[in-house]
C-alpha cells in the first residue's frame, strides 16, 4: 500500500509556471509507475502525464506535450510535474496516482492509489 500527497498547486497567470509534487509513503517507490491526471469542473478526469518506475519511459497528453515535464526522485519518494506556459484551460484539480506493473499510463482505472488532489487555477 502507498499513500500519496500532492502539493504545489495555486493561482497563476497565463504563461506562468507551477511545479506539482507528489510525496509517497509505503513500499519501495521505484516499484510504482506514476501518473498525473486532472479534472476540471463538469468534465471527466483526464490523463496528463505518466512515468515508469525508474523514469525510463514517459508519456504526455497531446494538450500538455512540450509544456509539462514529469519526473521522479526515487531517493526522495517523490514524483513531480513541472508545468510551464500555463493556459486557462489547464485549470483543474490535479491528482497523482500510482500502480505496480501494467502497460501504458493513459487510463485512470489502471491506477490503484490516488492522492487527494491539488487545485491549479490559471487566470487569463
Amino acid at each position: 500500500q502507498v499513500q500519496l500527497v500532492e502539493s504545489g498547486g495555486g493561482l497563476v497567470q497565463a504563461g506562468g509556471s507551477l511545479r506539482l509534487s507528489c510525496a509517497a509513503s509505503g513500499r519501495t517507490f521505484s516499484a510504482y509507475q506514476m501518473g498525473w491526471f486532472r479534472q476540471a469542473p463538469g468534465k471527466e478526469r483526464e490523463f496528463v502525464a505518466g512515468i515508469s518506475g525508474y523514469g525510463v519511459t514517459t508519456d504526455y497528453a497531446d494538450s500538455v506535450k512540450g509544456r509539462f515535464t514529469i519526473s521522479r526522485d526515487n531517493a526522495r519518494n517523490t514524483a513531480n510535474l513541472q508545468m510551464n506556459g500555463l493556459k486557462p484551460e489547464d485549470t483543474a484539480v490535479y491528482y497523482c496516482a500510482a500502480r505496480i506493473g501494467g502497460i501504458g499510463f493513459r487510463r485512470d482505472f489502471q491506477f490503484d492509489y490516488w492522492g487527494q488532489g491539488t487545485q491549479v487555477t490559471v487566470s487569463s
